[in-house]
C-alpha cells in the first residue's frame, strides 16, 4: 500500500566453503555500473604462504607451451609447424607468460595449502610474482580462513513472542481497502463548505522543518536540504479515521478555490519513514468536493472479485489473508530480533571477502530496484558508488555473521534439507522464471547453485525451528 502523507497509519571464493550470506553475486542484470572490488582481508583471518617452483620446472612448461604454439602458429612465410622458437617467444611473449603462470600457479597454490592443511574461503591473492625462463618462480598468496568460534549458550536467548491475532480495526482496514478500490468519485456541484464524512480533492506541497540548523550571513538556514513533498488531485476524507487530525481541522468549512497554510507534526510511529517525527509546513489549495460511493456488499459484487460464490465467503478469505500476512511480518520481525541478539552474543571475526560479496548483492538488489522504478544506466553511471558501498557494510557485516551463525546451530540441531524439500523449492524457481525445471535443475548443479540453495533453505529453516525454541 502506497502512503500518503496526509493518512495516519499502524505499525504493524574459494567460494564453496563461504556462506550464501553471500549470496552469489551475480550480473545478469541490465543497468550498469562500477563495482570498487578491492584486495580487502580481514587482518584477524588473513594467511600468508610464499611458494617456490624450481627453474628446471618452469623452463619445461615454457616448452610445452612453446611447442604448442609452433604448430598452431600460422605467421606469413613460414610453414606451419615450422615457426622458430625465437619468432614465437617475441610474438606471443605474453600469451606464454600467462599460460605458464596458469599451468603453474593454480596446481602449486592446491599443493602448498594441501601440505599446511589450510582451507582458503576468498580467491587468493598473488603478491611479489617473478617469473622468468630459466629462474624459479616465486609468489606468495594471502587469503582468508574461516574464523574458529562457539555458539554455546544460543539456547539461552529468549526472545518475545508477538500478538499476531487480527484486530477487528485491522479488518476493517483491508476492508476498506477493496471497497476504495471499486468505489466511484463524483463532485459535488453545491456551493458549501467541506464537511465530515466529505473527500477534499487538494493540491499541496510540504516543506520538512530541519531540526539542525545554522546560522549564516542571510540568517538561519537548514543545514540539510529536503525535496519538498508534493502532490496532484489527492484525495483526503474530512474526519476520516485515516486522516490526520492536522488536515481534518485545517480543511473542514474550507470551500474549493480556498488556499491555506499549516504544520503537520508526524508522530514517531508513522508509518512513512521519512516523514516518521518530523515537522511538515505544508501550503494546501482546495481543488473541489467529492463524493464516494460504493458498491453493495453482495455476492454480485464478490464474484466481480474472484471466485467467490458469496459475499460472506469473500469476508472469510479476505479475513485469512490478512491474519495470514500479519502473522508473518511479525514473526519474520521477531526472527531478525532473534538473530540480532544472537549477532550480539557471539564475537568474532567475519572475513571481509564475505562482506563485500554482500555488499555486492545489496548494492545489486538496490539497483535493480532503482532500474525498474525508472532511472537509466546514465543516471546509475552518476551514483557515488564508494558511499553506497560503505553505507551498505554495517548491514552486510551483520548478515554475513548471522548466516555463520545459523550455519554452526544448524550443526548442533542437526537441521538438514531433505529431496523433497529441495525438488518443491525447484518447482517454484521454475514457476516463477518461466524455466523449465530439468533445464533449471542441470544449470543450478553445474554452476554450484543447488549447493547454494541448499545452505540458505538450511539458514532459514534453523531460524524458523530456533524461532519456536526461543520465542515464549
Amino acid at each position: 500500500m502506497d502512503l500518503t502523507p496526509t493518512e495516519t497509519t499502524e505499525t504493524t571464493n574459494a567460494a564453496e566453503q563461504q556462506p550464501e550470506a553471500a549470496h552469489a553475486h551475480n550480473h545478469d542484470h541490465e543497468h550498469d555500473h562500477q563495482h570498487q572490488h578491492g584486495p580487502t582481508l580481514n587482518p584477524e583471518l588473513t594467511k600468508e604462504i610464499a611458494v617456490e617452483v624450481p627453474a628446471d620446472e618452469v623452463s619445461k612448461a615454457y616448452k610445452s607451451v612453446i611447442k604448442r604454439y609452433q604448430k598452431l602458429a600460422r605467421i606469413p612465410g613460414f610453414r606451419a609447424g615450422k615457426v622458430p622458437e625465437s619468432l614465437v617467444r617475441s610474438k606471443f611473449a605474453k600469451e606464454l607468460r600467462q599460460e605458464v603462470l596458469e599451468s603453474l600457479v593454480s596446481e602449486r597454490f592446491r599443493k602448498a595449502i594441501e601440505e599446511q592443511k589450510l582451507r582458503p574461503i576468498s580467491e587468493p591473492q598473488l603478491l611479489d610474482l617473478q617469473l622468468h625462463d630459466g629462474e624459479p618462480l616465486t609468489f606468495k598468496a594471502a587469503f582468508e580462513i574461516a574464523p574458529e568460534f562457539g555458539v554455546e549458550g544460543y539456547d539461552s536467548v529468549r526472545i518475545a513472542r508477538p500478538d499476531v491475532g487480527l484486530s477487528e480495526d485491522e479488518y476493517q482496514a483491508e476492508l476498506s481497502r477493496v471497497l476504495d478500490a471499486h468505489a466511484t468519485v463524483e463532485s459535488v456541484e453545491d456551493d458549501r463548505p467541506l464537511a465530515d464524512g466529505d473527500w477534499a480533492e487538494i493540491q499541496f506541497k510540504g516543506e520538512v522543518k530541519d531540526l539542525a540548523q545554522t546560522v549564516t550571513e542571510d540568517g538561519v538556514e537548514n543545514a540539510s536540504r529536503n525535496e519538498p513533498i508534493t502532490g496532484e488531485d489527492v484525495l483526503v476524507e474530512v474526519g476520516g479515521k485515516n486522516t490526520l487530525p492536522a488536515f481534518t481541522e485545517a480543511l473542514r468549512g474550507a470551500k474549493p478555490g480556498q488556499e491555506m497554510s499549516f504544520e503537520v507534526a508526524y508522530p514517531a510511529e508513522f508509518g512513512e519513514p521519512k516523514l516518521a517525527g518530523q515537522t511538515v509546513s505544508y501550503d494546501v489549495t482546495v481543488k473541489a468536493i467529492k463524493r464516494k460511493t460504493y458498491p453493495e456488499r453482495d455476492a454480485e459484487f464478490a464474484k466481480q472479485l474472484g471466485s467467490y460464490e458469496s459475499w460472506e465467503e469473500f469476508e472469510t478469505q479476505l479475513r485469512e489473508r490478512a491474519a495470514d500476512r500479519k502473522k508473518s511480518a511479525l514473526e519474520s520481525q521477531a526472527r531478525d530480533r532473534m538473530l540480532d541478539e544472537l549477532v550480539n552474543k557471539f564475537q568474532f571475526p567475519v572475513p571481509e571477502s564475505f562482506v563485500q560479496q554482500q555488499v555486492d548483492a545489496r548494492l545489486d538488489r538496490g539497483l535493480r530496484a532503482l532500474a525498474q522504478q525508472g532511472m537509466s544506466a546514465e543516471e546509475m553511471r552518476r551514483l557515488d558508488f564508494g558511499r553506497l558501498r560503505e553505507a551498505q557494510r554495517d548491514q552486510a557485516l551483520n548478515e554475513v555473521k548471522a548466516s555463520m551463525i545459523l550455519d554452526k546451530i544448524g550443526e548442533a540441531e542437526q537441521i538438514a534439507i531433505n529431496e523433497e524439500d529441495m525438488d518443491r523449492e525447484l518447482l517454484m524457481l521454475s514457476l516463477q522464471s518461466r524455466e523449465p525445471l530439468e533445464t533449471l535443475r542441470d544449470r543450478l548443479s553445474k554452476d554450484g547453485g543447488l549447493d547454494r540453495i541448499r545452505e540458505q533453505m538450511r539458514r532459514e529453516k534453523t531460524a524458523s525451528v530456533l524461532y519456536e525454541k526461543l520465542a515464549s
